[in-house]
């Protein structure tokens, strides 16, 4: 979450603790798709009770709660067997695979996390997802680059020196305070955009310039210098304290004193920077296991707010998606709390695995709330599953999963105090003005953040670049329109003005869940969280489910790819979802489908679906192209900038066109070095 430089420093709740016991918290392959449209009017209902598409969660499907050792167990036999996964996937000689996470379903189906190293060195971009069941070891894989790891060469031409400097003035750009290295430029392989290549990754440390501690990642091409990426590898949030009224947490007693260490969550524990910035500063403790007093002048107070987020948002991530701990380890993250002086953000932080909060304006005001508790440590889980780079839509897919667990937790936590919604920062008035930080029905209401995806959304801050995928939860969760849940009053629109029906929160998490941890990579944009998110919607629910085409349905309400019917009235959908490779810099390819069944002409509003992957979408030039040759360009050469992808619906006023025949979707990168493909392509007459 982000923070503004000018942030009100009062707080208008302020509900004291009142004594704890040591006794824990008590609380409760993607198909073709589908011709058919979801039918229904705007959404009017009520109040506590979410939505609910009649289908049931294929119980084969449902991920199993792995203890520690269970976990440890699989990942070892994964490990034995990773030179044998790697020849099964078609890897090179010089390619190995590096175990990183595992998770096991019902049915016994396993999905393993992997990284890759090329002649011994790291490739970025290069991580995968092999799905296994008992009849294949390599059912299927998700891969963060579907180009070949086949490096030119791995001699860099380039001294380290050079690479070091070039990250040094990236940092300052920033306008970085004390801007140094941090990690000294080490080679690899950068597959994440393009053709892969021989880099230097170069760590910068320091302080942004809000006083977050920096480390900024360079990628450095070791062969020509040119400045491949960047990006923070510290992820921050804002929030103020949220007061949860009077609470239980699991504390530690040693001797005569007690102190805020949870057994019962890894050993989680809670410590206080006292203004500090580095190092641990002081475990929270004392003679009472009485902590704090609801105010922020009582410096343990925000001690007992991150302590309790940190255990609402272990026990809903165990109790609701099986995972024990963020990396599934049984290990608890810790927090920090009272970090700097003045500082209006909290951060999660992969280099100390812990979550971090500051004070807020005038030291009054400690962001230590439920939802900011657990925004921070969800970046923790997406750093250990997905590791969605933090740059472009990759970036904002990740915040959008911290705002979108955050909002879960809260309404796990069931704290009449802080009761469940879909606003980010809603109980503080850190705008001034008593307006939440973000909404997620309508994204848009901040005044930065934006309702739907466009071409050039991966160039915006990724706190604003998030909103596609916040509304899109909301609408998957709740549906469009206007409605009244736990007091609040939402008003969901669509980018194609269409309803949405809602399948509940409760599937929509377990969907997001999922995909995230099985489906999600690194390089994963708009155009592959639908892929993902659908991909588990038919494990979870089948492919010819309410479920299905909510999904569909509910990412069309935010422009990203088509509708299950191709529009709210229905309607009839040709596809052809096989894969074009684009040749770089080369001739023009097509991918084709062949209408038949209809009669007289195409309509003034057919609609064109593209699914293309590449990366620098400026170089495509895409054309529609009609039985009779005549061409209709969809997207010119040069437009759409250094965007990575097009997942987008086009319509077309082929009126003048015969509808039967064979249409052909024509696509030609006029530039070198980016690369991609036709992933899929739809027509939908209305």
């Amino acid at each position: 979450m982000r923070s503004s430089s000018s942030r009100r420093g009062t707080s208008h709740r302020r509900t004291p603790h009142t004594p704890r016991h040591t006794a824990a918290v008590a609380l409760a392959g993607v198909a073709a798709l589908i011709a058919a449209a979801v039918q229904s009017g705007t959404a009017t209902a009520a109040p506590e009770k979410a939505p609910s598409a009649a289908s049931k969660a294929n119980p084969g499907s449902e991920s199993v709660r792995l203890t520690p050792a269970q976990r440890a167990a699989l990942l070892r036999e994964a490990d034995a067997d990773k030179a044998e996964t790697a020849r099964d996937l078609g890897l090179g000689a010089k390619e190995k695979l590096v175990v990183r996470d595992v998770l096991k379903a019902r049915d016994g189906t396993l999905h393993t996390r992997y990284e890759r190293t090329y002649d011994g060195l790291p490739v970025l971009g290069g991580d995968l997802v092999v799905q296994s069941t008992a009849a294949d070891p390599t059912a299927s894989v998700v891969k963060a680059t579907r180009a070949a790891v086949t490096p030119a060469t791995t001699k860099a031409a380039l001294p380290a020196a050079k690479a070091r400097q070039q990250a040094l003035a990236a940092g300052k750009a920033e306008e970085a305070k004390d801007a140094g290295i941090n990690r000294a430029p080490r080679k690899v392989i950068w597959a994440a955009k393009g053709t892969p290549v021989v880099a230097y990754e170069t760590v910068v440390g320091g302080f942004q310039h809000d006083g977050t501690p920096q480390e900024l990642h360079v990628i450095t091409d070791a062969t020509t210098g040119e400045k491949l990426y960047e990006w923070e590898a510290i992820e921050t949030g804002t929030g103020n304290t949220v007061y949860s009224g009077t609470v239980n947490l699991t504390t530690t007693q040693s001797g005569s004193a007690y102190n805020l260490t949870d057994g019962a969550r890894g050993n989680h524990k809670t410590y206080n920077l006292n203004r500090g910035t580095s190092g641990t500063g002081t475990l929270f403790s004392g003679p009472d296991d009485v902590w704090g007093n609801g105010s922020p002048s009582d410096l343990e107070s925000a001690g007992a707010d991150a302590h309790y987020g940190a255990a609402l948002t272990w026990d809903y991530y165990k109790n609701v998606h099986g995972r024990s701990g963020i990396r599934g380890d049984g290990v608890g993250a810790y927090s920090r709390v009272h970090y700097g002086n003045n500082y209006v953000n909290a951060f999660w932080s992969d280099s100390c695995f812990c979550m971090t909060y500051g004070d807020g304006s005038g030291n009054a005001n400690p962001l230590t709330s439920i939802d900011v508790a657990a925004h921070e440590m969800t970046h923790g889980l997406t750093s250990n599953t997905a590791g969605l780079n933090y740059s472009g839509e990759s970036g904002g897919l990740n915040e959008a999963t911290s705002d979108i667990f955050g909002a879960t937790v809260e309404f796990f936590a069931g704290n009449s105090s802080d009761v469940g919604d879909y606003l980010i920062g809603e109980e503080i008035d850190i705008n001034g003005d008593g307006t939440p930080l973000r909404y997620m029905d309508k994204p848009s209401k901040d005044g930065s953040s934006k309702d739907a995806w466009y071409s050039g959304i991966g160039s915006i801050d990724v706190h604003y670049s998030s909103g596609p995928a916040n509304h899109f939860f909301y609408l998957l969760s709740e549906g469009s329109g206007t409605k009244t849940i736990n007091g609040v009053t939402y008003d969901s629109p669509t980018s194609d003005g269409l309803p949405v029906t809602g399948i509940g929160r409760a599937k929509a998490e377990k969907i997001w869940f999922r995909a995230l941890t099985t489906k999600f990579t690194s390089t994963t944009n708009y155009a592959g969280a639908r892929t993902g998110t659908l991909a588990a919607t038919g494990e979870l629910y089948g492919t010819d489910s309410a479920e299905y085409k909510a999904v569909q349905d509910a990412w069309a309400g935010v422009n990203v790819g088509a509708r299950s019917g191709g529009g709210g009235g229905g309607g009839t959908s040709f596809e052809n979802t096989a894969d074009v490779a684009i040749p770089d810099r080369g001739a023009a390819v097509t991918s084709s489908v062949t209408v038949s069944g209809r009669t007289g002409n195409a309509p003034s509003n057919l609609q064109v679906a593209v699914d293309i992957v590449h990366t620098y979408i400026g170089d495509l030039k895409v054309e529609l192209v009609a039985p009779d040759g005549t061409a209709y360009t969809l997207k010119g050469y040069g437009t759409g900038g250094s965007a990575d992808n097009l997942a987008t619906t086009y319509t077309v006023n082929a009126s003048s066109e015969a509808a039967n025949g064979v249409w052909k979707l024509r696509v030609q990168d006029n530039a070198s070095y980016d690369t991609g493909y036709i992933n899929s392509w739809k027509l939908t007459f209305p």
